[in-house]
């Protein structure tokens, strides 16, 4: 595992996979997903990310737009690690990512093939790129927690 944490040939071809056959690449018509549009100032990157919870459970999530390679292989990365967990696993795995982001230790087996991102707090250009499904998947938490509150 060690070499794969390491090895930037394999993150590449992680990268490269997740960009050019991204999962979970569409959207919903359900009335009761939740959406976010994310957009970036620097980048081409304009994407919307859908999300089904139930009962706690992030049961779907998708996204579709326009995203450079970074922003479209993170997200399809992320919408894979989050589907099926609960919104405190999908949050702890999120903060992870950020962790890893922040270039602080990480636990490589919550973040799997995300580890193909660990060097892009190295390059402070890419890292609204790496965050954008991160940051989408939040706000929809947020949103719906914020929403059953009231």
């Amino acid at each position: 595992m060690n070499d794969y944490l390491n090895d930037p040939r394999i993150h590449r071809e992680i990268i490269m996979d997740h960009y050019q056959h991204p999962h979970n690449h569409h959207l919903s018509e359900d009335p009761s997903y939740l959406k976010a549009h994310m957009a970036s100032e620097s980048c081409i990157d304009d994407l919307t990310v859908m999300m089904k919870l139930e009962n706690g459970v992030i049961t779907d999530v998708c996204f579709d737009g326009v995203g450079c390679t970074v922003s479209t292989a993170s997200t399809s990365i992320l919408t894979t690690l989050t589907k099926g967990k609960t919104v405190k696993e999908a949050k702890a795995i999120i903060a992870e990512y950020y962790t890893m982001i922040d270039l602080k230790p990480f636990d490589v087996e919550v973040l799997q093939e995300a580890v193909a991102f660990q060097n892009v707090g190295k390059q402070a250009n890419r890292i609204n790129c790496a965050t954008i499904g991160a940051k989408a998947i939040l706000q929809m938490i947020h949103e719906k927690e914020h929403h059953d509150e009231k």
